[in-house]
């Protein structure tokens, strides 16, 4: 058994289609086909079930799966580990990143890039849930996103900084220079809200649950950037963490004076998995970031 046929079988256990997971082997249809073939009989047990419609894992590919990642993730940790002793940070880091957090990333990013140009960083943009499975399946060295509702047993949660829902208006909305809103002042404006299923909303819909207020959004949206532009250019109002504004022009995130509208801002990473030094790193530049500071910064061990 090669360590090669294992990144093949998982390549094809994640995508259920050979054509496919040729392309992203960059192999041919052909080569990964003898590759599995050849892994089957070795192993003397089929891991797929093919016909002309789908793919599918069988008994043995289902028990095989953990087993293989397992293999492979240490097999990428060994050379990582080797390549630190050089002390130098090399390779690749993968970064999950919430809406949410973009403002409070961006800096650090460009930061690490100027300083570390022998790293390459792959950043990935997207709801909380898409980037805890790629987390899971370890596609991302780490999340950058505020502690779900439910807990990853797979998952720890570090907790970076503490934040707020606050109501976000531009400058000159009526309650633009409030020191902090209730729900009964809100009430009465028309609102833009984040989608649901973004952590926002789902953070939203909690605080609410227990109030007996019911807010009728005039339109929802699961891209911050576009939610921004319509805020600035209306007297709509949306709700978003505190941090989600820091830097952005024109706007201004007024406090909910609410009970149970707090967020914790984490940083997320897998249960006993080896960190990279170019991850402890890019968590020590973020906590010493100017957005940062304005924030109580817990460092990640």
């Amino acid at each position: 058994m090669e360590l090669r046929q294992l990144k093949y079988f998982l390549k094809v256990a994640e995508t259920l289609n050979f054509s496919s997971a040729s392309k992203e082997l960059f192999i041919t249809q052909s080569t990964l086909s003898q590759q599995i073939i050849q892994l089957e009989r070795e192993l003397d047990q089929k891991l797929f079930q093919r016909n002309s419609h789908e793919v599918m894992l069988t008994e043995a590919g289902h028990t095989l799966l953990p087993l293989a990642r397992e293999t492979v993730n240490s097999a990428n940790t060994c050379v990582l580990r080797l390549q630190e002793l050089k002390s130098l940070l090399v390779g690749e880091l993968n970064i999950g990143v919430t809406f949410s957090f973009s403002a409070i990333a961006t800096e650090t990013l460009m930061d690490f890039l100027k300083k570390y140009p022998n790293v390459k960083l792959n950043v990935c943009y997207a709801s909380m849930e898409e980037l805890m499975d790629k987390l899971v399946r370890h596609e991302l060295d780490f999340v950058l996103a505020f502690r779900p509702s439910v807990r990853d047993e797979h998952v720890e949660s570090h907790v970076l900084f503490n934040n707020h829902l606050a109501a976000i208006v531009n400058e000159q909305h009526p309650i633009a220079r409030y020191k902090s809103v209730t729900f009964d002042d809100i009430s009465r404006f028309d609102f833009a809200l984040p989608a649901k299923g973004m952590q926002a909303r789902n953070a939203l819909e909690k605080t609410l649950a227990n109030t007996g207020f019911h807010f009728k959004a005039k339109i929802e949206m699961n891209n911050v950037h576009l939610l921004f532009k319509v805020i600035r250019e209306s007297n709509y109002i949306t709700i978003l963490s505190e941090s989600t504004v820091i830097n952005e022009r024109g706007l201004v995130a007024v406090p909910l004076d609410v009970p149970g509208n707090d967020m914790e801002g984490c940083i997320h990473v897998l249960k006993s998995s080896y960190m990279k030094a170019s991850a402890r790193e890019f968590i020590r530049m973020l906590g010493s970031s100017s957005v940062m500071r304005n924030f109580c910064f817990t460092a990640l061990h």
